[in-house]
């Protein structure tokens, strides 16, 4: 954001100065548990003191003590360095979360009941008046919910149990078994839903397609990825059926007997499809027209880290090798190699590019970009602010001359609380605003996905799409439109405006979008 603008902004570089850092990669597979970790022994091999062995070790030792001797190479710290620079918060490796039970086999404790309605409107009542919802629905959930030998069952009717307890990003585990006919599902943060039936002929919804088996996002809009299972993978009415789901953000995976049968695909709100789901919200237990049984039902919630892996990924079930269309790596986590414009401003530091505090201009990629998809992490000091310049041109203020500026901003600050919707993070700069709310605390890296096809733009900010505008259709705009001409343009670089605040950035993807090579997996 600009002090030079003639419209309510934040302070930000004089035009014409550039403005961001970008941020370095790094390596996307999952950390290894300690247990898989072989432990190193203090006793030699014993054929590093074998006769054959040592004239290589001497040669060894004589190669590295002559490079020792040179010169060091600079590689990632800039020159105006005169101390080392701070390092990056500690981040927890992996969430140590274990799966907890929601059922305790025995009784409802800790659940409710609840019809399919928006969550986002009860949960915004008022404690009493939520209270008092909790405790009109306990009738109905005894009437037609019971428990017994360890199993919880419904007999086909009434309200569906509802936790007490709100998820955000979670692995859900459970057994089911349900009879002819039967109709039910899990709905997640409260939204329908995975979808539970009879996928016989004999059970009447092949039309509804039941054909296609349990698991799939079966509320998704017709052809949305999700809405239709992969495979079909039910197990023989009579038998028991293992759910497995995972939900970062509004990408749900979903494994039914061991198949997976719904890949990162949205999760969306059925409630209103323009809005995204709420980032935390209760798990569902949906039931209608006949019997289904529960068993074994338990939660493990997933951390930050654990979160922005699978994202990076594009999904918990994926290889960091193997992540569908290729992405071409644009930070090599050393140098700013491949990349142009104020440079002095920014550090590399632990693998991350980071804007130095009392620092502006924009530095971008070497290479310009058309159709394109980026992903990256990002992580806010508090109050922090920078903007991602989208098909910049090399000169000039990123939000005017380029395609637009999305704000990269600590939007949850006391100082920013009078902003323009416009002005914060995620937002078209001037031109769109983001949903908020999806943001992490500042300190705590985020992952952030950009997709930029023609003049649409999607943002999705820890799985959750959080922007979706086309900007060619935008008439209402934060001061003068003419200010916004570059918003036509076709391409472009991508980078980073700095406004003075140390934000860093790490493991920066970018692919171009071609259209017909868009379902063409392959090995990175």
């Amino acid at each position: 954001m600009n002090s030079h603008r003639a419209i309510p902004a934040l302070p930000r570089p004089p035009l014409g100065s550039g403005e961001a850092p970008p941020g370095p990669d790094r390596r996307l597979d999952m950390p290894r548990s300690p247990a898989t970790i072989l432990p190193m022994h203090n006793a030699p091999h014993p054929s590093f003191a074998a006769p054959r062995h040592r004239a290589v070790f001497v040669w060894l030792a004589a190669i590295l003590a002559a490079l020792a001797a040179r010169p060091a190479l600079a590689l990632a710290q800039p020159e105006h360095h005169a101390t080392p620079p701070a390092p990056l918060p500690a981040q927890p490796a992996r969430s140590d979360a274990r799966p907890v039970p929601i059922f305790n086999g025995r009784d409802l404790s800790g659940w409710w009941g609840a019809e399919t309605e928006n969550p986002a409107g009860y949960l915004a009542l008022e404690p009493e008046a939520l209270a008092a919802k909790k405790k009109a629905s306990l009738d109905n959930i005894l009437k037609h919910w019971r428990v017994e030998d360890g199993e919880l069952i419904n007999d086909g009717h009434g309200l569906y149990l509802t936790t007490e307890r709100l998820f955000g990003d979670f692995e859900l585990m459970l057994e089911y078994r349900t009879v002819a006919g039967a109709d039910s599902g899990i709905y997640l943060r409260g939204y329908p839903q995975v979808q539970i039936w009879d996928s016989t002929e004999a059970g009447g919804k092949w039309h509804l397609g039941a054909d296609k088996g349990s698991g799939g996002l079966w509320n998704n809009s017709p052809d949305a990825p999700g809405k239709d299972p992969l495979v079909l993978a039910d197990a023989p009415f009579g038998e028991w059926n293992t759910l497995h789901i995972i939900m970062i953000g509004e990408r749900v995976t979903v494994i039914l007997n061991g198949h997976v049968v719904v890949d990162h695909a949205r999760l969306e709100n059925y409630f209103d499809r323009s809005k995204p789901l709420i980032a935390r919200g209760p798990i569902q237990l949906q039931t209608h027209g006949g019997e289904i049984r529960f068993r074994n039902i338990a939660v493990r919630e997933i951390g930050h880290h654990e979160a922005n892996m699978a994202l990076l990924r594009g999904g918990p079930m994926r290889h960091a090798g193997f992540d569908g269309p290729r992405f071409e790596q644009v930070f090599n986590g050393l140098t700013l190699a491949g990349w142009a414009g104020d440079t002095a401003s920014y550090e590399v530091v632990d693998r991350t590019i980071r804007c130095l505090a009392g620092k502006g201009g924009t530095i971008y990629t070497e290479k310009e970009w058309a159709d394109f998809e980026a992903k990256f992490e990002f992580l806010l000091p508090p109050g922090g602010n920078n903007g991602l310049a989208i098909r910049y041109p090399g000169a000039g203020d990123t939000a005017y001359v380029g395609m637009c500026e999305l704000q990269v901003l600590d939007d949850s600050h006391p100082k920013y609380a009078s902003l323009d919707p416009r002005q914060y993070h995620g937002s078209a700069y001037g031109m769109v605003a983001a949903h908020r709310g999806y943001l992490r605390p500042a300190g705590t890296w985020n992952v952030q996905h950009v997709r930029v096809e023609g003049s649409t733009i999607t943002v999705e900010l820890n799985g959750t799409q959080i922007l979706n505008a086309d900007l060619a259709s935008v008439r209402d705009f934060m001061g003068d439109s003419a200010h916004y001409a570059g918003r036509s343009r076709t391409r472009g670089h991508f980078g980073f405006a700095g406004h003075n605040d140390p934000v860093a950035f790490r493991s920066i993807e970018i692919r171009a979008i071609k259209a017909d090579a868009e379902a063409v997996l392959q090995p990175r």
